[in-house]
């Protein structure tokens, strides 16, 4: 590329091309030498405007630590994408843009006149609308905006002199399909000055046909109304692919409509690239015979910063410049510059191309995506659409295939409800999962509002900014099959983990239709107001701990802590299941563990009070103990000289008495028993932890919740062989019985040969009771006893 922008005449064009090379390199470099981040410091760099200026270099380096951020405190942040020589080449229209700006104004004239021409051609010729006009706007619905404008000025002659009074007499009507983008009417109510009155809604088909679709019926039935009070219709807005999923409108019915009342038809959407293809659907090819229509080459060709195009047909250009679709500013026509630079460098077969491979990625998807049970696509046309919609379904048990999002007669609404909430949590989860597995789809997860949330695949919006290729589109479905066990396992442990929940004392189950995982449980302590909504501190370091031992089994589940839905309260979120959990032993784990944890924390709470208690008790028994010394002594042996005296003639044999303190039975003892006998004593047995009613044994290696049972046929005679021998070698080394006792089940021996034994042991047995009496050393009682 360099030698070729050395055959460039003009120096500043080839200045330009060049430097523009080299400020995209520098741009898209991520790599910060450390020369480079040594000038971070704010004393090195100087403020923008002072002294003499900086060079582009510098304002280069400026602009790309804006772009990256700081690498230390964000590793994984975004970085610019790769947009390729093409994206160079619609960047360098802007800057050539600027630069022609600068030309004389006759030159100027020529230029942008052809460059408008040229791009409007090659645009109609593509995409197929002969004898068409462009308008080139930034704003993706402004030139839907500009249309509506057209359209009043043609319909309403006087609106011009008279103004919004014409349209008070005769109020026009727009009218947008329910599937339509969101905020679509209401931007362009604010940017025509007209009330939302004038917006009319359609709902799609129910009965016939696709639920996406617009209902032309009921359409009908709309306009005669409107007409019969008075008002005027005036634009249609019809969609070649919804934004949602990407279906098309009965638009040659539509169009039959429009001229049989005098509006005016637009259409819109992703499905229109397909027109440039040479194998178009009738559906989208009667958007060729409309009054106008959007399209977005940017997105579709991977091309950045290139406008949006609205084709139009119109024979009077003094209207279409009052409603500013057309300009006389040059300065106006030179935005389709950086369309018309890379329109040339991609060439038809470039263009079709691009287009091509979006589709045929689409076509890649659903023949994998057909393959993997549980998963419903929701496309219109599978031959031609570019658009796959698809999600997780369970079907329900002992009933046809049915998606659960569809509510059944016979089922509850609130077992529907609670249904279509769980499945569509299932399925955020399964498109972010996917999302992170393999980003290069470009995939988006959508609510719609009869399938419930649906993830939506568009490789014409995101394929050729992403670089999206057939191998990660294999990657996808490989990546939705392996994550179809844990969906199917979770539904179904769902509904028996809330019934354990219920039937559990002290636990609560927490309805959370966000919660993809197993479900939600609250821990009821003792203090618990069951009333408020406010945040519970003890509650709170109940779960926090509970959450921590929870963590410390290792075993498959995730374990979360955070809010009630709804509320402030703490609760505990148990995550996904990938294998086949015991939901009986999850659910006593969590009960007797915060049982204990409650337990515990009620233990500390008391222990500084029951230790001030008896400080205080032990101090008022010790000054009484030292009042009762001193009268037993009598008041000679208190003197010094006098009681030494006393205390050499006649000792007093006193008893060491002091007092101690039983921290599990919270009361005082004496310490009598301790100095007489030296024994220390033992207290009140501590009360047992609480534990399980179950004590459950598991295999070597086996994690716990894991059920032991399910699966044993898979396994060999020798493992279950081994197996069973350690689980006997634990039993016998826990609490093996004596070798003589004989087992409850065996033969008992004969009567000649039992009662010589039973002799022998019950003459030990005495022989060993008087032996301990004979052999016992005796303790003197002391004196003060006596």
């Amino acid at each position: 590329m360099d030698a070729s922008l050395e055959k460039i005449a003009d120096p500043t064009l080839a200045e330009m091309g060049k430097n523009l090379k080299e400020a995209m390199k520098m741009l898209e470099d991520s790599q910060r030498t450390e020369e480079e981040n040594g000038k971070k410091s704010s004393g090195d760099i100087p403020g923008p405007l002072q002294g003499s200026g900086q060079d582009m270099v510098s304002l280069l380096q400026l602009v790309q630590n804006l772009m990256h951020g700081d690498e230390d405190e964000e590793p994984q942040s975004a970085r610019i994408q790769n947009i390729g020589e093409q994206g160079h080449i619609a960047l360098l229209g802007h800057s050539l843009g600027a630069y022609i700006s600068t030309l004389d104004k006759e030159k100027l004239r020529k230029l942008t006149t052809r460059i408008l021409s040229d791009t409007t051609l090659w645009l109609c010729r593509i995409f197929r609308y002969e004898n068409g006009c462009a308008y080139f706007h930034e704003e993706e619905r402004e030139g839907l905006a500009k249309i509506c404008r057209l359209a009043i000025h043609s319909r309403y002659e006087d609106f011009v002199v008279d103004g919004f009074n014409v349209l008070y007499n005769k109020k026009p009507v727009i009218y947008l399909s329910a599937a339509a983008r969101p905020g679509l009417g209401q931007y362009l109510c604010n940017q025509l000055g007209l009330p939302f009155p004038c917006l009319c809604r359609v709902p799609c088909n129910t009965m016939f046909g696709s639920q996406h679709q617009m209902d032309v019926a009921f359409l009908e039935k709309l306009i005669k109304d409107d007409i019969e009070r008075g008002k005027l219709p005036l634009l249609l807005v019809a969609n070649a692919g919804t934004a949602a999923v990407g279906h098309t409108d009965k638009i040659g019915r539509l169009k039959e409509l429009c001229e049989q009342y005098g509006m005016w038809l637009h259409v819109e959407g992703v499905n229109l690239a397909t027109l440039a293809l040479g194998y178009v659907s009738s559906s989208v090819l009667a958007a060729t015979k409309c009054d106008s229509m959007t399209l977005t080459p940017g997105p579709w060709l991977g091309l950045p910063a290139v406008p949006a195009v609205t084709l139009y047909k119109h024979d009077d250009p003094a209207l279409t410049l009052v409603a500013g679709l057309t300009s006389n500013k040059p300065v106006d026509k030179l935005r389709a510059l950086p369309l018309w630079l890379s329109l040339q460098y991609l060439g038809l077969d470039g263009i079709v191309e691009r287009i091509k491979h979006a589709c045929q990625l689409s076509q890649r998807l659903q023949e994998g995506l057909k393959k993997v049970n549980h998963i419903k696509i929701l496309v219109e046309d599978e031959l031609s659409s570019p658009v796959v919609v698809f999600r997780f379904f369970q079907e329900l048990p002992g009933s046809d295939p049915v998606p659960r999002a569809v509510s059944m007669p016979s089922a509850a609404p609130s077992a529907v409800g609670r249904e279509r909430h769980c499945c569509d949590a299932l399925n955020r989860w399964l498109g972010e999962q996917l999302r992170q597995l393999v980003p290069t789809s470009g995939l988006t997860v959508m609510d719609l509002e009869v399938e419930g949330v649906c993830i939506r695949f568009s490789p014409l919006m995101t394929a050729a900014v992403l670089g999206t290729r057939g191998e990660d589109v294999d990657q996808l479905v490989a990546c939705a099959q392996s994550k179809l066990p844990v969906l199917t396992c979770t539904l179904q442990l769902r509904e028996e983990f809330k019934q354990e929940v219920t039937a559990t004392a002290g636990l609560l189950h927490v309805d959370d239709p966000n919660w993809p995982g197993i479900g939600v449980v609250r821990y009821e302590h003792a203090n618990d107001d069951k009333s408020s909504l406010k945040l519970d501190p003890e509650g709170e370091k109940i779960h926090a701990a509970l959450l921590k031992k929870l963590n410390e089994l290792e075993s498959d589940l995730t374990f979360k802590m955070g809010p009630e839905y709804k509320s402030m309260k703490s609760c505990i979120y148990i995550g996904m299941a990938s294998d086949d959990v015991d939901i009986s032993e999850l659910v006593e784990t969590i009960a007797v563990t915060a049982r204990e944890i409650e337990e515990n924390s009620r233990l500390l709470e008391n222990m500084t009070e029951v230790v001030r208690k008896g400080i205080q008790e032990a101090q008022v028994q010790l000054q009484k103990a030292n009042e009762e010394r001193l009268l037993e002594e009598g008041v000679l042996r208190q003197i010094p000289v006098v009681g030494s005296v006393l205390n050499w003639f006649s000792p007093v044999q006193a008893s060491q008495k002091g007092r101690t303190f039983n921290l599990t039975a919270g009361s005082l003892e004496s310490t009598e028993h301790t100095y007489v006998y030296k024994v220390q004593g033992t207290g009140v047995t501590p009360p047992q932890t609480p534990t399980g009613t179950r004590t459950k044994q598991r295999l070597p290696g086996q994690k716990p919740f894991r059920r032991s049972l399910r699966g044993s046929d898979a396994l060999s005679e020798t493992s279950s062989v081994s197996h069973s021998e350690d689980l006997e070698k634990a039993e016998q080394l826990s609490g093996a019985p004596e070798p003589d006792t004989p087992e409850p089940g065996g033969p008992e021996p004969p009567p000649s040969t039992r009662a010589p034994q039973d002799a022998e042991q019950t003459g030990a047995l005495q022989s060993g009771a008087q032996r301990p009496e004979d052999n016992r050393p005796q303790v003197e009682e002391p004196e003060s006893l006596r």
